[in-house]
Protein backbone atom coordinates (compact mmCIF):
# COMPACT_ATOMS: atom_id res chain seq x y z
CA UNK A 1 0.00 0.00 0.00
CA UNK A 2 1.01 3.20 -0.68
CA UNK A 3 1.78 6.06 1.77
CA UNK A 4 -0.91 9.04 0.75
CA UNK A 5 0.29 12.37 0.10
CA UNK A 6 -0.10 15.29 2.66
CA UNK A 7 -2.55 18.24 1.87
CA UNK A 8 0.49 20.27 2.10
CA UNK A 9 2.70 18.94 -0.82
CA UNK A 10 -0.33 18.72 -3.20
CA UNK A 11 -0.10 21.59 -5.66
CA UNK A 12 2.42 23.84 -3.67
CA UNK A 13 4.23 26.07 -6.02
CA UNK A 14 7.96 25.27 -7.64
CA UNK A 15 10.47 27.53 -7.08
CA UNK A 16 11.67 28.65 -10.57
CA UNK A 17 14.26 27.19 -12.62
CA UNK A 18 14.93 29.18 -15.91
CA UNK A 19 14.08 32.94 -16.75
CA UNK A 20 13.55 34.57 -20.39
CA UNK A 21 16.65 37.09 -20.81
CA UNK A 22 14.38 39.06 -23.33
CA UNK A 23 11.57 39.28 -20.69
CA UNK A 24 12.04 38.57 -17.15
CA UNK A 25 8.19 37.79 -16.80
CA UNK A 26 8.46 34.42 -18.25
CA UNK A 27 9.87 31.43 -16.05
CA UNK A 28 9.48 27.91 -16.19
CA UNK A 29 10.08 26.05 -13.01
CA UNK A 30 11.48 22.97 -15.22
CA UNK A 31 8.45 20.15 -15.00
CA UNK A 32 6.39 19.82 -17.73
CA UNK A 33 6.76 20.72 -21.46
CA UNK A 34 9.13 23.33 -22.15
CA UNK A 35 7.24 26.46 -22.99
CA UNK A 36 7.53 27.95 -26.53
CA UNK A 37 10.11 30.73 -25.18
CA UNK A 38 12.89 28.37 -24.02
CA UNK A 39 12.56 26.65 -27.34
CA UNK A 40 13.16 29.62 -29.03
CA UNK A 41 16.24 30.45 -26.98
CA UNK A 42 17.68 27.10 -27.56
CA UNK A 43 17.12 27.57 -31.30
CA UNK A 44 18.97 30.95 -31.09
CA UNK A 45 22.60 29.61 -29.93
CA UNK A 46 21.22 29.79 -26.10
CA UNK A 47 22.59 27.17 -23.62
CA UNK A 48 20.12 25.82 -20.75
CA UNK A 49 23.02 27.18 -18.19
CA UNK A 50 22.42 30.74 -20.14
CA UNK A 51 18.60 30.69 -19.07
CA UNK A 52 19.10 29.36 -15.43
CA UNK A 53 17.67 32.04 -13.02
CA UNK A 54 19.86 33.55 -10.72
Amino acid sequence: MLPKRSAKTKGAPVAVKYRNPANKEQTWAGRGKRPRWFHEALAAGKKEKDLLAK
